[in-house]
């Protein structure tokens, strides 16, 4: 089988890891994938958003399955765009991907099918949002762009100042782009927060190992929101009795709400969830792998992911087992110096191939070039270093003591991982 991969972070690193492990494969391609991506599959110089192009190459080079990865090419409709040529894919299709795309129709969702999520109203003008915002005086309040901003449109605001500032910036100051022009003022929600991805080909659901992120820059959840510093998995929160009011009240609700909708959804859905007081509430969907959180769930993935995903495509994951190891994974994020702000690229790492003989360890390149036999950082998140253990602290232990060993000069990553 010739296989296509779009996307070019850590995510598709363990993706593509993972899918490798199948013997069918004999091309696998990846756009535009990254340096280490480079040493496993053939990279392809195309933005994951070009949609088009990303089309005519796969017609062109006869790819029999296509995995489209990231949010972007998803809310673009690239998955429609293949199918409609005849190549099989996995991911949400344009219609279904709105539950990202647009946070908006995500709350409408939720409300219509009563599915717990936090109060919340949609606004476009920021002097009717700030009204409502003094309206309510409670804070913090949380304030997110409507569309896709790279995961750093959420502002929670401690004071109405804040408040002020993040709505202006958002609506009137153009910050996130068309993005922010429309925005969601939530309530704000306390507790232990959970990620769980779920495979589903729009009938079954089959949630994958629970995870935990570690959303902001510095130790302590201080400092910015990112991306992703590091995750852990399963989520020692999550117990089985939350699992199975889970999906009773809210992953096969969901399920069901998209298919009532009109937008059946196949593919990797996130759900992003809070364990309030009063249960647990979704806090947000995302149509797609989460990033950290896919390289601690795959690596301790058993069944063969290509099945998963050729099963996901044709709408008979009823057929599959899915198996999950047992022990946990950790996952730490080596980021670039002054991320998520202004950060400095080109500077070589050192210390991976000593990594490389670490047994239940893996390196997951996300923002890599490789040039002339040497590796060098070409993003904000460089790398992610997982580790699998018979439990979480000697994971994480494993981790960190392989992040010890690998340099390049502004490395900034969290020790505390795993920790609360």
């Amino acid at each position: 089988m010739k296989v296509l991969v779009v996307g070019g972070g850590g995510r598709e690193h363990a993706v593509i890891n993972k899918l490798l492990e199948n013997e069918r494969i004999t091309k696998l391609y990846c756009t535009p994938g990254n340096g280490g991506i480079s040493a496993v599959a053939e990279c392809v110089n195309l933005k994951a958003t070009d949609v088009d192009m990303i089309a005519a190459f796969a017609q062109q080079h006869d790819i029999d399955f296509a995995a489209v990865i990231p949010d972007d090419p998803l809310v673009l409709g690239l998955v429609d765009k293949l199918e409609g040529m005849g190549i099989k894919s996995f991911g949400p299709s344009k219609k279904a991907a709105q539950i990202e795309g647009s946070k908006a129709f995500a709350k409408n969702l939720m409300k219509k099918y009563n599915i717990p999520t936090a109060a919340y109203e949609v606004f476009e003008d920021s002097k009717a949002a700030i009204d409502y915002v003094k309206s309510q005086g409670r804070f913090p309040v949380v304030i997110k762009a409507d569309g896709l901003a790279l995961g750093k449109g959420v502002i929670i605001a401690q004071d109405l100042p804040e408040a002020e500032a993040a709505i202006h910036s958002m609506i009137d100051e153009g910050a996130f782009g068309k993005s922010g022009s429309r925005v969601v003022i939530e309530e704000f929600l306390t507790g232990p927060e959970v990620s769980v991805l779920a495979f589903t080909d729009g009938k079954t659901l089959k949630p994958m190992v629970s995870s935990m992120d570690h959303k902001r820059a510095l130790d302590g959840d201080k400092g910015l929101n990112t991306g992703g510093m590091g995750t852990i998995a399963p989520n020692p929160h999550y117990t089985e009795e939350l699992a199975k009011e889970c999906m009773e009240r809210i992953f096969l609700p969901t399920i069901e709400a998209m298919r009532k909708e009109g937008a059946p959804f196949k593919g990797c859905l996130y759900f992003g969830l809070m364990l309030t007081p009063k249960g647990p509430y979704v806090i947000e969907y995302n149509c797609r792998f989460g990033d950290p959180e896919t390289q601690v769930v795959l690596p301790l993935l058993k069944t063969d992911l290509l099945t998963i995903f050729e099963a996901v495509a044709e709408e008979r994951l009823d057929t599959v087992d899915i198996e999950w190891e047992q022990g946990a994974a950790a996952c730490v994020v080596m980021a670039s110096g002054g991320y998520p702000q202004k950060y400095e690229t080109g500077k070589e790492i050192t210390g991976l191939q000593e990594v490389s003989f670490m047994r239940g360890v893996t390196v997951y390149h996300a923002g890599t070039k490789y040039d002339d036999g040497r590796y060098y950082t070409a993003g904000g998140r460089v790398l992610g270093v997982t580790a699998k253990g018979k439990n979480l602290s000697a994971a994480l232990a494993k981790a960190y003591e392989a992040v010890d060993k690998i340099r390049f000069e502004g490395a900034h990553f969290r020790t505390d991982i795993g920790k609360k």
